[in-house]
């Protein structure tokens, strides 16, 4: 990017695709650069959430960013924790990662989805005062809302390979969609569990993508 969209990124705000009722609301921890200058979600081209959603069974194919739009029609919804535009998400604060979780919170209330998906345990862990949170389903509720950690997708984030963040978010997928498992349901074995996690072995391995 050139200083002229770096300077136009950090001064625009990144719109929320929500509808009410929706299966999941994935939060991300705040926009970064690139999304916030293109008005898509996890534009960064090294950033694995569009992949994993796929590999996952969210999607029936790869979206590109520019069609976040149309994830409202298979049940999930986009937001972020902050709405600051970073190059990284550790320049955030303490304090905006706090303020933060209390918006959504309070957006949560609003629009009632089934899950909430929080994309990254540190930022969750500010964000809800949970130091102790790990990645997985959440005791904590909001409302009716169910809450789930998931790795950032971040390629940053090293400790989690294209594999096995797309086990976490498939386990998610079967949790929010139930015995429906999902609009890729079709794609599915007779229970309607995705290819992608079907193939996995005892161990993690084979995990088709």
């Amino acid at each position: 990017m050139t200083p002229e969209q770096l300077a136009a990124a950090r001064d625009r705000t990144l719109r929320d695709v929500v509808a009410p009722d929706l299966r999941v609301l994935f939060c991300g921890i705040n926009p970064g650069l690139m999304s916030a200058y293109t008005g898509h979600h996890f534009a960064r081209p090294g950033n694995r959430f569009w992949p994993a959603l796929h590999a996952s069974g969210f999607t029936p194919r790869r979206f590109a960013p520019a069609e976040q739009w149309e994830v409202l029609e298979l049940g999930f919804g986009l937001t972020n924790v902050a709405g600051r535009a970073t190059a990284r998400a550790d320049e955030l604060s303490r304090e905006e990662l706090m303020a933060g979780g209390e918006r959504l919170i309070a957006k949560v209330a609003a629009y009632r989805p089934g899950w909430l998906a929080v994309l990254g345990v540190t930022a969750y862990r500010v964000a809800f005062g949970d130091k102790d949170a790990r990645v997985g389903p959440q005791e904590l509720r909001l409302g009716g809302t169910r809450v789930w950690v998931l790795p950032s997708p971040s390629g940053l984030n090293a400790h989690w390979s294209p594999a096995t963040l797309a086990q976490e978010f498939g386990r998610l997928r079967a949790a929010a969609y139930g015995s429906q498992y999902g609009p890729r349901a079709a794609d599915g074995d007779a229970t309607g569990a995705p290819a992608a996690v079907r193939a996995q072995g005892p161990d993690g391995t084979g995990l088709r993508i």
